[in-house]
């Protein structure tokens, strides 16, 4: 009963400090997701982790909520998901309560669209690392590497909707790893 308290304990304590340090949300999380949750904790192995990372993106709601409800959930149960969701939401909802009033009018400043500026590309630089840091987990053979090249020119060349992309390498998978080898 205590190591579950310690855990749940630890579980929005993590969350929390993944919550209140990413901004930008979703994909800049997993950065800090990552090393908090494998090299931190070691909850999980990396590939453990993409694995939820995919099936956070799948799933309706934004990513790193729904990232946050898996891991909670592999950790601790239907207790942990709480805790764990409810600490990576916990730093936006009070400080979008604390500056809802604001907002409207510190958006019009130009020092504000200049730090949104700066901020979209720290934003980019990090879903950038977190694109590789993964991908040099989940792109470890020819095989996985001509699937990822074909849907990444899907995607740019074709312009193809997400979740085809992702329904079509859940196929390959199905297809070129039948015996999960």
């Amino acid at each position: 009963m205590r190591l579950m308290a310690a855990i749940i304990l630890s579980l929005y304590w993590t969350f929390l400090k993944i919550g209140l340090f990413t901004i930008g949300g979703g994909y800049a999380m997993i950065p800090l997701m990552k090393a908090e949750i494998i090299n931190g904790h070691g909850w999980l192995t990396t590939a453990e982790f993409i694995d939820i990372i995919a099936v956070a993106e799948i799933t309706p709601g934004p990513v790193s909520v729904n990232a946050a409800t898996f891991i909670g959930y592999r950790l601790a149960g239907i207790a942990g998901s709480l805790i764990a969701t409810l600490g990576v939401i916990t730093p936006s909802l009070i400080l979008l309560m604390l500056l809802s009033r604001f907002l409207f009018r510190l958006i019009q400043e130009p020092a504000a669209g200049n730090f949104l500026n700066g901020l979209r590309s720290a934003l980019v630089a990090l879903i950038l690392v977190a694109a590789y840091t993964l991908g040099r987990s989940a792109v470890i053979d020819l095989t996985t590497t001509i699937i990822f090249f074909a849907l990444l020119a899907a995607s740019l060349l074709r312009k193809v909707n997400p979740l085809y992309l992702l329904a079509m390498g859940a196929l390959c998978g199905l297809l070129f790893f039948p015996y999960g080898f």
